[in-house]
């Protein structure tokens, strides 16, 4: 009998072990990671009194996967548009958090006497404040709905994103022996570069593609398909130096904007928790209790740096943003812990070799403590608020809960040219992008294939030519919107209209952006020919000209932008036509001290076939029900005659107080659970009735099988192929034969009687 391969041993042990410390985490109401994290040390070689995993290395080959995975559903659940709705406001507070919590890692790991990598991947690590345990402490204290809680998760969105952006730049750090500026400037303007690249590029065809096959496509195809582009784009990524992991993320991103993002959510979710385990087991697989013995005061060290950091830090950062002085302290004591991406930026730095063996088991060491004490920062911010709101002098306080961005003193004309200059920055680098990538798919592609086919230096001119002229072709719609897009906007004709001063910056403009458009054609004809600077110039700008005056170009470039704004707003206008998108109103309400949150009714929820009316919630709880969202239909200002259905989410207006105490009715309300339901299984039995039965003579409804047993009479066996209905009125007779459906209690009940 062959023998069992030792990966499919080591999942096996890593699994049942995993599901068994889980169930556990579960029942003590810890969050799953610390579960994965402590079924890693238990199997680990650490652990001498357990069973060890055999084959780490396979191990660390799945963890990896996961990684990606994990990414890659990150991505499935952000969106670019949504951080652009967000204002200033998160985006402030995100960076300020960043800098001074990396400042404070690099600065603890330097008083330790630790490596200088060592120091900035710590740095890296302590700034990253963990989504999912957030998410879950804010879910277990019912303070989800709440208005900070929005705020706080906005931040933890931007800090994710931001952190595969560290990941990136992290990587070309530990890449150079001596890091400077100009490396991480370079670093920098390369993601973003294909950060941009990627997205048009997928956000304008992979909705296509999904769109041209989605009748072919089942779920099982569609699991097959997203994973596929997953791991494509993850090997795309490392091809052009970056990670795997920023690879599946782009791919998640661009897969948020699609109709299908729900569906394909579901359905990785099932492999992301699979092997986001698997990763989080070898997380707890690195902990070695030695080092955490022998380190233990750092760890302490660190621990109160998080809480004590994210607490001045975290608060500074959020009344930056805007936030009011108790808001800010409720935010900012909220992300007094770190997480997922602490160890995925460690297991980056183990990787690469530049961090030290020790710096592992201390981050998850930090982090579980950390994690721990999570519920209790949350709740100490309220009591912190009010102890410190006694010892500062009134004016001061509200002085700083009235603080904000500041007011608005740009004029309308000033308003209207940073609108308009805003709108041609973004445009100009998106087309600029779009053209470099063009040039360089066809100097890379197309011009060694067509000197393939034209062998020889007299034909090696043909060749740069036919290259030059498709190149030109493929990037005049991109050259042409960068030149024309928003001169008949708005902005421009109503500047162009206000002030005769206006024009020449106006024009001016255009001149920037033909230039640059120009410096494109003239790097195409440098590349391909010997020509002249003048010569070159003079074709540029002939070429922009009749790029501009084309009519078949300027349909092309309507064409290609309307389909790409399409694919982008397809899934809003998925969610307006099957009434999930929010109100408008939603935004105004932000200001104030009332919201819009969603709360979703139980399955087995006591409102239940109750209306509006009848549950009479705005006496009750102070709150408005606006819409109900059930199944793909939105009811909007449902009246009182409207009954409330399992599953059915109610968008409700109020303020935190009164979703405390609407949130809590909600849930408490409910059926109580049946936990011996194996016992709750129904029989059918045979009864044949005796001449000394107690039924003889008696009707049906008269005999009390169903109020006194709990039965059901089913039928009347006549000696026909079917049963014969057994009517009301019918009375029992001797010799009858029934057959009567019933628990099993209730039928011994019934026979014994």
């Amino acid at each position: 009998m062959a023998e069992l391969p030792t990966m499919i041993q080591d999942l096996a042990l890593i699994l049942i072990v995993a599901g068994i410390v889980t169930i556990i985490f579960k029942k003590l109401k810890q969050p799953l990671v610390l579960g994965y994290i402590v079924a890693g040390f238990l199997v680990s070689p650490h652990m001498p009194l357990t069973t060890s995993v055999a084959d780490m290395e396979n191990v660390h080959l799945w963890a990896d996967i996961g990684v990606m995975f994990l990414l890659f559903s990150l991505g499935l659940d952000f969106s670019f548009k949504k951080i652009l709705k967000m204002g200033a406001s998160p985006m402030i507070s995100t960076c300020t958090i960043i800098f001074f919590m990396s400042m404070l890692g690099v600065v603890t790991g330097q008083l330790f006497g630790w490596g200088k990598m060592d120091c900035i991947f710590l740095g890296g690590m302590l700034a990253m404040s963990s989504t999912t345990i957030i998410y879950k402490a804010f879910d277990d204290l019912g303070l989800r709905q709440q208005q900070f809680a929005g705020m706080v998760m906005s931040v933890l969105i931007l800090e994710d994103i931001l952190a595969i952006v560290m990941m990136v730049m992290l990587s070309a750090i530990a890449s150079g022996n001596n890091p400077d500026g100009g490396q991480m400037l370079g670093s920098v303007v390369k993601i973003g570069f294909f950060l941009i690249l990627w997205l048009i590029v997928g956000i304008f065809a992979v909705p296509l593609f999904l769109k041209s096959v989605r009748k072919l496509i089942n779920n099982e195809v569609m699991l097959v398909v997203a994973l596929g582009l997953c791991c494509g784009m993850a090997v795309f990524s490392t091809k052009v130096g970056f990670s795997s992991a920023f690879g599946a993320f782009i791919m998640g991103s661009i897969l948020a904007e699609t109709v299908e993002a729900e569906r394909i959510e579901k359905l990785v979710e099932p492999v992301k928790n699979l092997f986001g385990a698997i990763f989080f087991v070898s997380v707890g697989m690195l902990v070695d209790p030695k080092i955490l013995v022998d380190y233990a005061i750092p760890i302490l060290c660190l621990v109160l740096t998080i809480l004590v950091g994210q607490g001045l830090f975290g608060t500074f950062s959020f009344m930056l943003g805007g936030e009011s002085l108790k808001s800010a302290m409720r935010c900012g004591f909220s992300m007094a812990q770190i997480g997922e991406f602490s160890f995925i930026i460690a297991s980056l730095g183990l990787s690469l070799g530049v961090i030290s063996d020790f710096l592992y088991p201390v981050v998850v060491a930090v982090s579980v403590i950390t994690t721990f004490l999570t519920p209790y920062m949350i709740r100490l911010a309220t009591p912190a608020y009010n102890n410190l709101e006694h010892h500062l002098p009134n004016k001061l306080i509200k002085s700083l809960n009235q603080l904000t961005m500041g007011n608005n003193t740009h004029t309308q004309e000033q308003s209207l040219w940073k609108k308009l200059l805003k709108q041609m920055a973004v445009n100009t680098l998106i087309y600029s992008i779009l053209s470099s990538a063009g040039i360089a798919v066809m100097f890379t592609f197309v011009l060694p294939f067509t000197r393939k086919l034209l062998p020889g230096w007299e034909l090696h001119w043909y060749a740069n030519a036919i290259t030059g002229v498709l190149t030109v072709l493929l990037i005049a719609p991109f050259l042409r919107a960068l030149v024309m897009k928003k001169n008949h906007s708005s902005e421009w004709k109503t500047l162009w209209a206000e002030s005769n001063r206006n024009r020449l910056p106006l024009l001016f403009t255009i001149f920037v952006r033909v230039v640059i458009a120009v410096a494109f054609i003239f790097y195409i004809c440098n590349y391909l020919s010997r020509f002249t600077n003048a010569l070159m110039i003079t074709i540029g700008l002939v070429v922009i000209v009749l790029i501009v005056f084309s009519r078949w170009v300027k349909h092309r470039s309507i064409v290609m932008e309307r389909l790409f704004m399409l694919n982008l707003h397809s899934r809003d206008i998925d969610a307006q036509v099957h009434g999930k998108k929010r109100p408008l109103y939603e935004g105004k309400l932000l200001d104030r001290d009332i919201h819009i949150a969603d709360f979703q009714v139980p399955y087995n929820s006591m409102w239940m076939g109750s209306t509006l009316k009848e549950l009479n919630l705005g006496q009750k709880y102070g709150v408005h029900v606006s819409s109900i969202l059930r199944g793909g239909m939105r009811i909007n200002i449902p009246d009182g005659d409207y009954m409330i259905f399992p599953y059915d989410v109610l968008q409700v207006i109020g303020s935190d107080q009164q979703f405390t105490a609407f949130r809590n009715a909600l849930e408490e309300e409910v059926l109580g659970r049946d936990y011996e339901w194996e016992n709750r299984e129904m029989k059918l039995r045979q009864l044949v009735i005796g001449e000394d039965s107690p039924f003889v003579g008696k009707t049906l409804i008269e005999s009390g099988i169903r109020d006194l047993y709990s039965c059901m009479v089913v039928g009347l066996e006549e000696g026909k192929e079917s049963l014969s209905p057994f009517k009301p009125t019918r009375k029992f007779q001797a010799g009858d034969i029934i057959w009567v459906v019933g628990e099993l209690d209730a039928l011994q009940s019934l026979f014994n009687h």
